[in-house]
């Protein structure tokens, strides 16, 4: 798409004259579709428009979408689509942040492209004399020169601590993490690690319960033109929770995207699969008398995601299984669905289903009331679901201009 920007240089006493005539009533009706944005502000920031609250009774409808960059920033992409006497007129505006921008900052040039977006619009109302825009001062153009190579590092520590009298946790978090994005690889390093000491009172003993966790992710991907890439997939695991002293998954992949991965803001139809193998040392002897043993394992994913004016659609089906025992498989389906029924009406479903059939490292044996209760031990089962609905139905005024900050939004209080 073609990005368009009009500026304006008003000199010292040549500003144009306003249209005397112009109403905000006049003003362009458009419609913002954004999951996490300061609409306050943006009102506040952009007066010269009006904001109605559904898709159909807007002249311009405008879609933002974001991704994480690879030095952890956001990339925001801004799809303007003109409707009714502007059918035809659309642009599309991309923002990046850094990963230490501030919310505030973040929101400011995020509104700013929003504004450099609309100029074409406005300028096609009555209202283009009321809008004047001043260019900052020229910046030279320089290379710029990456000493760390594209790699961007994260430190994270999150000790927490809760008590009462008969109860007390202690929980320690840490991470790393080391990322190298470009477009033509994505290298992803990430290492965890989680420990949580429970203490509680019953018949005045007390009990004391350890659980930990080590894990340490490496993701190594190449791609292959707009639709093809290849990686690996590698996980290392120490889990009290699991029964697992070590584990190893080696797992070659490769991926295909039905869609442009250029497109992947708007709609992705993505197939990705696994041949690989696991190797585990199990603390104690399984159900199935193993403390040792190599598997062999293999894993397809499909993931289809697609944001448009009727709503958005997140969605993704994963299927495994062992090459010893076919019956030792796994399916799980996850995603939610938000759907603009009619003018007003709004539905949102999700939820996830997952059959498990894949339970190897499940200690033989009985798990203890302490184990069961404080959920220290993994426990068979067969299925796992979970799930939401919800209707939402707005009706009044399509207009949603003015902004009261009083008494905070709601029942909140900012």
């Amino acid at each position: 798409m073609c990005v368009s920007l009009f500026f304006a240089l008003s000199l010292p006493g040549q500003e144009p004259e306003a249209d005397s005539s112009a109403q905000r009533e006049d003003g362009l009706r458009i419609f913002i579709d954004c999951a996490r944005c300061d609409m306050n502000y943006i009102r506040d920031e952009i007066p010269y428009v009006n904001y109605v609250r559904e898709v159909k009774e807007a002249q311009l409808y405008i879609l933002e979408t974001r991704e994480i960059t690879g030095s952890g920033g956001r990339k925001y992409t801004y799809a303007f689509t003109g409707q009714g006497e502007f059918s035809g007129i659309n642009d599309t505006l991309v923002y990046s942040s850094r990963p230490d921008d501030s919310r505030d900052y973040q929101r400011i040039w995020r509104t700013q492209m929003l504004k450099m977006g609309l100029m074409p619009y406005v300028a096609k109302t009555p209202l283009y004399s009321e809008v004047l825009i001043y260019p900052t001062e020229r910046v030279e153009r320089q290379v710029v020169e990456d000493r760390w190579n594209n790699w961007v590092f994260e430190l994270e520590a999150e000790p927490e601590f809760e008590g009462e009298e008969s109860y007390k946790e202690l929980s320690l978090r840490s991470s790393v993490s080391a990322t190298k994005i470009t477009h033509d690889w994505k290298l992803e390093l990430d290492f965890d690690h989680r420990y949580t000491r429970t203490k509680y009172t019953y018949d005045d003993t007390i009990y004391t319960n350890d659980k930990s966790y080590q894990g340490l992710d490496l993701l190594i991907v190449k791609s292959f033109g707009e639709h093809w890439s290849a990686g690996l997939r590698t996980n290392v695991l120490s889990s009290s929770f699991n029964n697992t002293d070590f584990s190893v998954d080696i797992l070659p992949s490769i991926e295909y995207n039905i869609f442009p991965y250029a497109k992947s803001t708007h709609r992705q139809l993505r197939f990705l699969y696994g041949l690989g193998s696991s190797y585990r040392i199990y603390t104690d002897t399984t159900i199935f008398n193993e403390l040792e043993e190599l598997l062999w394992q293999q894993q397809l994913q499909v993931a289809y995601q697609v944001q448009e004016k009727w709503g958005s659609i997140n969605v993704a089906l994963e299927g495994s299984h062992f090459f010893h025992d076919l019956s030792k498989n796994r399916l799980e389906l996850n995603g939610y669905v938000n759907i603009r029924i009619l003018r007003g009406l709004s539905l949102r479903i999700g939820g996830a289903a997952a059959r498990i059939n894949d339970q190897l490292s499940l200690v033989r044996g009985e798990a203890s009331e302490a184990e069961i209760l404080l959920q220290l031990q993994e426990l068979e089962t067969s299925y796992h679901l979970e799930g939401e609905l919800g209707l939402t139905y707005t009706f009044g005024s399509i207009y949603n201009n003015i902004v009261n900050p009083r008494f905070g939004n709601g029942r909140r209080w900012f």
